[in-house]
C-alpha cells in the first residue's frame, strides 16, 4: 500500500515559480505527476522511475523538474516560467510494477495504481 499526500499548490502570475511536494509512504517503482481540469482527462506532466529515468510532457519540458528524495520520502515538482495553461489540479501518483518505465507512465497516466487527492495550481495572466 502506498499513501500519497500533496502540498504546496497555490496561485501565481504568469512567469512565476512554484514547487509542489508529495509525501509518500511505501515503495513504488515509478512516481509522477499528472494534472487535470474539470471534465478533462488526466494529462501526464512528469514521471520518474527507480532506475533514474525521467520524462516530461512536451508542454513543460525545460520548465518543470521532477525529483525524489527517498530519505525524506518526498516527491517534488519544481515548476518555473508558469503559464495560464499550466492551471489544474496536480496529483501525485505511484505504481509498484517495474514492467513499465517513466515514459510509459507519462503517456498513460491512467495506469498508476495509487493516486493522491491533488493540490490546485492556478496561474493567472
Amino acid at each position: 500500500e502506498v499513501e500519497l499526500e500533496e502540498s504546496g499548490g497555490g496561485s501565481v502570475t504568469t512567469g512565476g515559480s512554484l514547487r509542489i511536494s508529495c509525501k509518500f509512504s511505501g515503495y513504488s517503482y515509478c512516481m509522477g505527476w499528472f494534472r487535470q481540469l474539470p471534465g478533462k482527462e488526466r494529462e501526464g506532466v512528469a514521471a520518474l522511475d527507480d532506475d533514474g529515468r525521467a520524462d516530461y510532457a512536451d508542454s513543460v519540458q525545460g520548465r518543470f523538474t521532477i525529483s525524489r528524495d527517498n530519505t525524506a520520502n518526498i516527491l517534488y515538482l519544481q515548476m518555473t516560467t508558469l503559464e495560464p495553461e499550466d492551471t489544474g489540479m496536480y496529483s501525485c501518483a505511484a505504481d509498484l510494477s517495474p514492467l513499465y518505465d517513466a515514459t510509459w507512465y507519462m503517456k498513460n497516466a491512467w495506469g498508476y495504481n495509487y493516486v493522491g487527492r491533488g493540490t490546485q495550481v492556478t496561474v493567472s495572466s
